[in-house]
């Protein structure tokens, strides 16, 4: 597998950084550099890329705002001096959020993630006319199919839902409770008052939170010694 890379940076010094730690991971190609979001705006017009790394700080249009812009998203991940603008980041769908400097070995943890859920999607993609699937009102006159082991993550937005896939959001007009009713217990659970996750794509447990996808989601008091159950258990066999 070949991921096609980008690197938008108007710091060539932290560019260099990142090509040559680009250079180091086989599954990678790097496709092109650019200091500003507009240019890198006029490549993916017409391109298609696995991955971005995104500075934020930049002329004309800085990293958020054009992350904002871009419907259909690469996996993005963040490449700042600043920490502050994480949660900002995360909400604009960006995959991860590196801090300059960027080690060598977080550049690979972050890497790593990206491949295990582009091989994720692939299999997904590989397997779909074999598993079972959930057909969801995303609008007025639009039935969406989504094969239930694409699941990841069910969020409560009050009135709705986001169901969260290695690939893409969608927000339904349904209330959390009702859609995990309808789900098969033998692999989704309830873990908190806004999230029901699929058990299998827990990757890491630590204290009263699990890590699904890159990002860590806290299980509630009540949910607690239930869920860490059905968890470990899982991850043990």
């Amino acid at each position: 597998m070949m991921l096609k890379v980008i690197v938008v940076d108007d710091e060539p010094l932290a560019v260099n950084v990142i090509k040559n730690y680009i250079l180091r991971v086989k599954e990678l190609r790097l496709e092109g550099t650019f200091s500003n979001a507009m240019d890198a705006s006029a490549f993916l017009r017409d391109n298609t890329v696995d991955i971005m790394f995104l500075d934020i700080n930049m002329p004309y249009l800085d990293g958020l705002e054009f992350l904002s812009t871009i419907h259909k998203k690469p996996f993005v991940i963040m490449t700042t001096a600043h920490e502050e603008h994480a949660l900002k980041s995360f909400e604009l769908e960006a995959i991860d959020y590196l801090v300059k400097p960027i080690s060598l070995p977080r550049f690979f943890k972050s890497v790593d993630r990206v491949i295990g859920l582009k091989q994720g999607a692939n299999k997904v993609a590989n397997d779909k006319d074999e598993k079972p699937s959930i057909f969801v009102k995303v609008d007025k006159k639009k039935l969406q199919k989504i094969f239930l082991c694409e699941i990841m993550v069910i969020e409560s937005l009050k009135d709705y839902i986001r169901i969260i896939t290695p690939t893409a959001k969608y927000i339904i007009h349904r209330t959390l409770s009702s859609f995990t009713d309808e789900l098969p217990g033998d692999n989704f659970i309830r873990i908190h008052r806004s999230y029901t996750i699929a058990v299998d794509k827990v990757s890491v447990v630590e204290g009263n939170s699990v890590e699904i996808g890159g990002i860590r989601y806290t299980i509630g008091r009540s949910y607690l010694n239930e869920a860490k159950a059905r968890i470990l258990n899982d991850l043990n066999e």
